[in-house]
């Protein structure tokens, strides 16, 4: 028996690869199948089951696509009710898998249909669970997504998901490894750890959640406090995860077509595309086509897409790196963004080479900020979360995070000068590139974010641990 998990950074998404005696199975797998099916035959094992968690938010999955290629079955937990073949788990219902088997335990409250996997080994002994978002390495699923669906509030699912840990997954023996579908940076829970592996003992002890005496009310409580607004695409995916979605393949296709620079604008024009341009901050600073959207490839970016673009049906043109083509076509379609039209021939390059219009965004470094900055008289926008805020921030500044900015953005006045920033450069980008392809222009981006201006004499309030301002 193999357990590999198939951990994508971007997505903060954990895959699972099972292999026992020939068969193998996997686990809440990704939309481009064709890293598995090479996997299989580089094995030598036949894929005999796919199974899935529950019908994911954050990500489009390549169950469908794996089913056709391989003739595997699809296997969702109770109540769930996909629009193609599958086969629905009765919960405590067992599957073969060469000499081990993989029980499903119904655990509902992220969502209804939400089902642990438990691996028992050769010997059938308990040996691993997949937790799906039932279970995160020091948090559980938020339980506010499938409130419609489930004709519930998000207090009514929380009582459910504390049964659900308590009867189901806490039961289980301490040595029982946890690989759950999420780490940090997933927006599937609040405040789940860096690592990806633990164990039921160790959770017990640290995670919140699984407190021992803890009262269903604290729970309901302490599970639903601070949760922020899910990005709008959740939805979106998870119909296409309910309905099947058109092929990897083909949405692949339709993005690696080549348009020339000089044909590139009215094809913008005419289909009303957005151009999304995934080159680095650093690089779209300097030059840009004009109102172009910067969202890095090299950072969060497929959720950001879906946090700030929403509408997964918006035909989008890309802008790339030599050779990013494919790994941003790639990326997209992971969030279910399929209508990409094409991507700029020779790339910024040849725009520029082509003579056409060109735009930059006034980017500062933290040396010029400190001289020019006026603390209680000049605007400061800072778009880094609330928790990155409440930890430490320029004294004066305003808390307006990148994921609202379609919220705040009508506040701005368009005579008012500010300066922007975040981190380190990469939201303040996205953010200045939406502003500024909204026709504002009075603002300078600041070079490093907060981390170069920390390193300056700009008044900042007190650091405060991040981990005590979570909740607030």
């Amino acid at each position: 028996m193999k357990i590999e998990q198939i951990y994508t950074g971007c997505l903060a998404q954990g895959a699972y690869y099972i292999t026992a005696n020939g068969e193998a199975a996997i686990i809440d797998p990704l939309r481009e199948v064709q890293p598995y099916l090479d996997r299989l035959e580089r094995d030598k094992v036949k894929l005999k089951y796919i199974f899935e968690t529950h019908f994911h938010a954050d990500f489009v999955s390549g169950h469908v696509d794996l089913s056709k290629e391989t003739s595997a079955d699809i296997v969702y937990g109770p109540t769930a009710k996909p629009e193609f073949d599958a086969i629905i788990a009765t919960d405590g219902q067992e599957f073969t898998l060469g000499n081990i088997k993989i029980k499903a335990l119904h655990t509902p409250g992220h969502t209804m249909e939400s089902t642990t996997y438990l691996l028992l080994d050769e010997n059938g002994k308990e040996h691993a669970i997949f937790s799906g978002d039932t279970l995160f390495i020091g948090d559980v699923g938020r339980p506010d997504l499938a409130q419609k669906a489930a004709h519930m509030t998000q207090e009514q699912l929380a009582a459910t998901l504390f049964h659900s840990l308590r009867d189901k997954i806490m039961t289980l023996p301490d040595d029982v490894i946890v690989y759950p579908a999420h780490g940090a940076g997933s927006a599937c829970g609040k405040n789940m750890s860096k690592e990806t592996i633990s164990t039921i003992g160790n959770q017990k002890a640290t995670n919140y959640a699984l407190r021992a005496n803890m009262t269903e009310a604290e729970f309901i409580k302490e599970v639903t406090d601070g949760l922020l607004p899910p990005p709008a695409y959740f939805g979106m995916n998870v119909a296409m995860n309910k309905q099947g979605s058109e092929s990897f393949e083909s949405v692949l296709n339709h993005g690696m077509k080549a348009i020339k620079a000089i044909d590139f604008e009215d094809v913008a024009e005419d289909s009303g595309a957005l151009i999304l341009d995934t080159r680095k901050n650093s690089e779209f600073a300097k030059g840009f086509i004009p109102q172009s959207i910067n969202i890095g490839i090299e950072g969060d970016f497929a959720p950001w897409v879906g946090a700030l673009i929403a509408d997964v049906k918006q035909p989008i043109l890309l802008v790339t790196e030599t050779d990013q083509e494919e790994e941003s076509v790639t990326r997209l379609s992971r969030v279910g963004f399929d209508n990409i039209l094409g991507h700029l021939d020779g790339g910024f390059e040849a725009w520029k080479k082509a003579g056409k219009e060109i735009d930059t965004i006034n980017r500062i470094s933290a040396e010029t900020f400190t001289n020019e900055v006026k603390i209680g008289e000049s605007k400061i926008i800072d778009v880094r979360k609330e928790t990155e805020y409440a930890a430490e921030h320029v004294e004066e500044a305003f808390s307006k995070p990148l994921a609202y900015i379609n919220d705040w953005i009508k506040d701005i006045n368009p005579k008012e000068k500010f300066y922007l920033h975040c981190a380190g450069g990469y939201r303040s980008m996205i953010a200045a590139s939406i502003l500024q392809a909204r026709g504002f222009r009075n603002f300078a981006e600041i070079e490093g974010g907060f981390n170069a201006i920390a390193k300056t004499t700009v008044p900042k309030t007190n650091f405060v641990c991040q981990s005590k301002t979570l909740n607030t």
